[in-house]
């Protein structure tokens, strides 16, 4: 994998919605596995894999399948040009921002491209975020997340029903996309997580993600979710949501409500 760690690939352009299009074998024999390699890490016959790099008709949904058993992730984007009036809606409907050549990149497909300098809101359960304010819980496992979330992005914790309140905030050290078995293996301890809700969790997944966790702070002062809303219109999200620019200014520059 050391020729393609970190790196993005991008079809070429004008690529048909093709598997070839995206030259699947030339990724697996970079990533140095053989045809019978991948069969297994499908779990499909190696005519199926061979099947797949000749082209023709491929599903979606199988290339997703293909890239992420080499430990990748797939993305669709739109790309509008920016001095479009689609594009000036979606910049703000979407709260996107415009990319290199002056063209506004709206993702359509698995993570999205995380944008520098933004903080998150976790939505955790009360018995996970009390562990994780205490120091006994120093990572977070969720389904997926963006992975190229930088290191040292603000995460602030909320805790869910029934404290329903901001307890919180930390740095993601960083983002890590890991078999479950590995995740199971490598982050049992720190992520305070009994096997059978572990188990449930990741039912019908290959793959999960770990946010590491470092520099962990309390609020002296909780602020509840009828303040959260009154003050800044924040409604929880069902996993995270990107900070708004007064909730994060209100957070970070009133040392008072924040226990050294």
């Amino acid at each position: 994998m050391g020729k393609l760690a970190g790196r993005v690939i991008r079809a070429s352009d004008g690529a048909k919605s093709r598997g070839d299009s995206v030259d699947l074998r030339r990724l697996r024999l970079l990533s140095g596995l053989t045809q019978e390699e991948m069969a297994g890490r499908l779990n499909v016959q190696q005519a199926a894999v061979s099947k797949m790099e000749k082209g023709g008709e491929v599903y979606l949904s199988t290339v997703k399948r293909y890239v992420e058993a080499l430990g990748a992730s797939l993305r669709v984007d739109a790309v509008f040009p920016s001095d479009t009036p689609v594009a000036l809606h979606l910049l703000d409907a979407f709260d996107a921002e415009c990319g290199h050549d002056d063209q506004l990149v709206l993702p359509l497909l698995d993570d999205e491209p995380f944008r520098p300098q933004r903080d998150v809101v976790l939505s955790i359960r009360p018995q996970y975020s009390e562990k994780i304010i205490e120091g006994r819980k120093t990572v977070e496992l969720r389904r997926r997340f963006p992975l190229s979330a930088p290191g040292g992005t603000i995460a602030y914790i909320y805790a869910t029903s029934p404290i329903r309140a901001m307890v919180g905030m930390t740095e993601i050290k960083s983002v890590l996309k890991l078999p479950v078995n590995q995740i199971w293996t490598d982050f049992e301890e720190a992520a305070s997580i009994g096997r059978e809700e572990f188990r449930k969790y990741f039912e019908g997944l290959d793959f999960g993600c770990v946010l590491l966790f470092d520099d962990i702070r309390a609020f002296s002062r909780p602020v509840p979710l009828a303040e959260l809303r009154q003050r800044f219109g924040f409604e929880p999200p069902q996993s995270f949501l990107y900070a708004s620019r007064d909730l994060r200014k209100a957070l970070k520059d009133e040392p008072a409500i924040v226990s050294n």
